[in-house]
């Protein structure tokens, strides 16, 4: 009878599971499948689950756990290598930190993860264990064709670490560097070196920096240098990079960046491009909340660059009012134009004009005449035509659309913002259809722009052109109430009335207050000139 009890248990305890994996909620996971392994020891899988939900709920010390049970097991999977590399790290228990790091060999070099970590890692267990030379394991890995200066900065940071700074002195000023990932840890080896008094040295490496010349645009950049001494700050910092390249590849697997994100704040929780990698990572694996908890732990203390990112991140949970007065504070006193043009993002959807107005106002105040500042200016004429619009100021709107288009007159999202505000005021019918037809001859598959020339045509007796497209733009968008509502109205004119009056409906399911008013009432009594959408 217990083990007909014990076997409910857990399948229940299994939904349960399944259920909080599926909702991003992997705490609640986590407990669920302890209570699984708990009452079902045997069962296949759970141990590589648990594994999987610690590491996204940040658990420590139950990866540890679920990482050592399957590394005894004989089951060398990556993860629980990572993890069990980083607690022993953060021991200083260096020899179970290379036993780990030898017990999972690729000897056919398609593991290409592991071939990324062990070189550093390796070196950097070596410096904690006092070895000789432990830049040797980069050194080797690095021996090729067309060696990769992060790597030779690698061994600059190991270097140092051993006290052996004329070596990274050599090495600093010898090192091309070519890709991103260089010159961001280019800028770790130049704030190790300032703290080591190399400050000339520094100074040269910096000037090699070409993403680090003028305004720093890259949020990495925007961080503080902070310098990289001891194994686990080596081994994180190389982590942080490596979840960062990772996540910027294109439909990569969100749970590789969190992995290594959240290894690398176990080893180092103070580097804030650490920090930075796993807010990302954990934003990008649809776990806000948890993102949003890192930045508030030391908000007071907070870059100004991860200000703003706390910023959009409250705006994303919807408080958008509270997420425009944190993106002001983030931005105040000489803030970089990235930084700007970030707070103008989201003044702009915060519903308050004079928020917008002055996130605007002061990104303008940046602009040069150069082609790049040229189309910023096009973009925030735009912006701030929509406030007066929004205000029903169109005398004031139409001049700074008409500047837009000058200065943007192949930009596909400006033609079609000018046509279409001016076609639902009825302003110029002939020109704002050309706009639109020149917009969307760029990008027919955009789902707004496709429902703006619909509705152009519906407006131009186009009626049969005007259906066809707004179904395609309906399929594109399905739950855009205003395409939606386009579309009732075009089968209405197009005499097809119980669709007219089923897609209204579906409209009405979508709509706020004004326009399920108007669909009320067409509903009630047809289309008529005083309910046709604007």
């Amino acid at each position: 009878m217990q083990a007909a009890d014990d076997g409910g248990a857990a399948l229940n305890a299994l939904v349960r599971a399944r259920l909080a994996e599926e909702g991003g909620e992997p705490a609640a996971a986590l407990a669920a499948l302890t209570d699984v392994s708990s009452l079902a020891p045997g069962l296949p899988g759970v141990r590589g689950r648990i594994l999987e939900q610690a590491i996204q709920a940040g658990d420590l010390a139950a990866a540890r756990t679920a990482a050592l049970r399957l590394w005894t097991a004989g089951d060398r999977r990556f993860d629980a290598q990572l993890v069990l590399m980083v607690d022993a790290m953060r021991r200083s228990d260096w020899k179970a930190a290379r036993d780990i790091m030898a017990g999972r060999g690729d000897k056919t070099g398609a593991d290409t993860i592991a071939r990324l970590i062990l070189p550093t890692g390796n070196a950097w267990i070596d410096v904690g264990a006092r070895e000789k030379l432990p830049e040797r394991h980069l050194l080797a890995a690095n021996n090729r064709t067309r060696p990769e200066p992060a790597l030779a900065l690698q061994v600059a940071l190991v270097q140092l670490a051993t006290a052996r700074t004329a070596h990274a002195v050599a090495l600093a000023d010898d090192t091309v560097l070519t890709d991103r990932t260089s010159q961001l840890v280019g800028l770790r080896l130049a704030a190790t070196l300032d703290r080591a008094g190399q400050r000339d040295t520094a100074t040269r490496l910096r000037g090699k920096i070409a993403l680090a010349s003028g305004q720093r645009e890259d949020p990495m950049l925007l961080l503080p240098d902070q310098p990289v001494s001891t194994p686990r700050a080596g081994v994180a910092q190389w982590l942080g990079l490596l979840a960062d390249g990772l996540a910027r590849t294109p439909n990569g697997n969100s749970k590789v960046p969190l992995l290594f994100s959240r290894a690398a704040f176990w080893l180092n929780d103070q580097d804030w491009a650490v920090r930075a990698t796993l807010v990302e990572a954990l934003d990008r694996n649809g776990q806000r909340g948890d993102a949003m908890v890192l930045l508030d732990n030391d908000r007071a203390a907070l870059p100004p660059v991860l200000a703003m990112r706390r910023a959009e991140l409250v705006a994303d949970a919807g408080d958008l009012p509270g997420a425009a007065k944190l993106a002001e504070a983030a931005a105040a006193g000489d803030a970089p134009r990235s930084l700007l043009v970030r707070l103008a993002g989201i003044a702009g959807r915060s519903n308050d004009p004079k928020a917008a107005a002055r996130a605007y106002e002061r990104l303008e105040g940046t602009l040069a005449d150069g082609a790049d500042d040229r189309a910023l200016r096009g973009t925030l004429l735009i912006a701030r035509a929509e406030l007066l619009l929004q205000a029903d100021q169109w005398d004031a709107a139409a001049p700074l659309m008409e500047k837009a288009v000058a200065l943007r007159p192949g930009d596909a999202a400006v033609l079609n913002f000018a046509g279409y505000s001016a076609l639902e005021r009825r302003k110029d019918v002939k020109q704002s259809l050309a706009r639109i037809e020149a917009a969307w001859a760029q990008e027919p598959q955009n789902a707004s722009i496709t429902d703006s020339l619909g509705w152009a045509y519906f407006l131009t007796g186009r009626t049969d052109d005007a259906v066809a497209l707004l179904e395609k733009a309906q399929r594109g968008e399905p739950a855009n109430a205003v395409i939606v509502e386009h579309l009732g109205d075009a089968y209405w004119q197009a005499g097809r009335k119980f669709q007219a009056r089923y897609t209204w409906r579906a409209a009405a399911l979508l709509a706020e207050a004004e326009m399920a008013t108007r669909l009320a009432a067409k509903l009630r009594d047809g289309l008529t000139a005083a309910t046709t959408a604007p």
